[in-house]
């Protein structure tokens, strides 16, 4: 082996509607998504534990006193890299095998930069590093990065607060997450955990906790797929979870949010910002199992729960779902004495629920539990409650204001404010 060691919303004055519009009951309502998801894995590998042969595995510890980094014989030819006290640089010339970085240890003053052309594993064994000049993790390959969290390790990241980093843990290509061990990211100078491209937490995969964020906690470049494992977040800035789209309109599911099973939890107490957010042209959210839990704050004003501008689509096709929402923003009025609230779940398009229970309560000033272009119910259970001051159960922007705006072919509607 080769070894180095070195030392070192939108406002509104309209009377309230107390009384829910007549439904359009139809069963010829097109459920189907308007984009087709493939909710399974793509890699069929979904285990706690990776393989790490010796010949293909590369070391990286820190320590207090610096890092060091061991690399077989056989790949010296293959693997580059620079240490500089806590920091860090790896680089991988080879374009045809998927190597193993193995990183552990700990350090007040460290960093991991990788820089490779092929896809690879990386697995966090008991990691801490906190930077003092830029990212903690800046993985700086395009192709597919495997993450595993070792099983029984908790892991954590934090950046300097100045610099030019993207996020805290960055990566430009898609990563997958699996294994039963826990993350720990704080962001102080831009996003928590950013990927250039798509984000996949496989079934197996453990806890990821946003601690902070002084941009987005989890900022997704294509689209977010979840199958397991519970995500943390709070202490963000800007949105807790944000799908973006890529430029490439070939990529599939992009912009596009899709959980099937675990469970997301996102606490925010700022004003403004959105908690989940997809808000593209081609935006979707498919929720077919696990639990959303959002809290907005009494002091998040105008801020909003779970936002897509294209349609939001729960069924239980994988798992049970149940999604709480709480509005406890206090809005107010704008210079044009128009009412700005803190809105529970807002899309620009259609709201589909076929199975589940979905439960809003819009307990601050202002606040609104629903509003969205349509609204069909096939199965399953809405219940919203308004009892802020002034708050708001649904708003419905129907086309026209005529019935088919709300269309309801089963399941269970519980709320006594509608406006539309």
């Amino acid at each position: 082996m080769l070894t180095v060691c070195i030392a070192a919303g939108c406002g509104d004055d309209e009377p309230e509607t107390p009384t829910p519009p007549t439904p359009q009951d139809t069963t010829a309502i097109d459920t189907t998504d308007t984009i087709p998801v493939d909710t399974t894995d793509t890699i069929p590998v979904d285990t706690d534990t990776i393989v790490t042969p010796v010949d293909s595995t590369v070391f990286i510890k820190w320590t207090a006193s610096g890092a060091t980094v061991e690399v077989a014989e056989q790949l010296a030819d293959q693997i580059t890299y620079e240490v500089n006290s806590g920091n860090v640089i790896v680089t991988n010339t080879n374009v045809t095998d998927e190597f193993v970085f193995v990183l552990s240890g700990s350090s007040a003053d460290g960093s991991f930069t990788y820089n490779g052309e092929y896809k690879a594993t990386f697995q966090f064994n008991g990691l801490e590093l906190t930077s003092t000049t830029g990212g903690a993790i800046d993985i700086q390959c395009g192709k597919r990065i495997k993450l595993n969290l070792v099983e029984g390790t908790t892991n954590t990241l934090a950046d300097a607060a100045t610099g030019e980093q993207k996020a805290a843990f960055n990566c430009q290509g898609h990563l997958e997450v699996s294994g039963s061990g826990t993350l720990n990211i704080a962001g102080n100078c831009n996003h928590a955990l950013r990927t250039k491209e798509y984000l996949q937490l496989k079934s197996s995969t453990g806890t990821i906790n946003i601690t902070k964020a002084a941009a987005d906690g989890i900022h997704c470049g294509e689209y977010f797929l979840m199958n397991g494992g519970t995500v943390n977040i709070s202490g963000y800035t800007n949105d807790g979870l944000q799908m973006e789209t890529s430029k490439d309109s070939s990529e599939p599911d992009n912009g596009i949010f899709t959980m099937n099973g675990g469970s997301i939890k996102v606490t925010h107490t700022g004003a403004g910002s959105k908690a989940i957010r997809a808000d593209s042209t081609i935006a979707v959210m498919n929720i077919n199992g696990g639990t959303i839990e959002i809290e907005l704050t009494a002091s998040a004003s105008d801020a909003k729960g779970l936002v897509c501008d294209g349609n939001i689509n729960i069924s239980e096709s994988s798992a049970a779902t149940n999604i709480t929402i709480i509005a406890a923003g206090n809005g107010y009025k704008d210079e044009m004495d128009e009412k700005i609230r803190t809105t529970g779940l807002k899309s620009d398009a259609t709201v589909t629920l076929n199975a589940g229970n979905v439960t809003i309560n819009a307990t601050g000033k202002y606040a609104r539990g629903m509003r969205a272009s349509k609204l069909m119910v096939n199965g399953g259970t809405l219940t919203v409650t308004n009892t802020g001051s002034s708050s708001q159960g649904i708003k419905l922007d129907g086309p026209n204001n005529n019935a088919t705006y709300y269309q309801k072919t089963g399941g269970t509607v519980n709320c006594s404010n509608w406006k539309y």
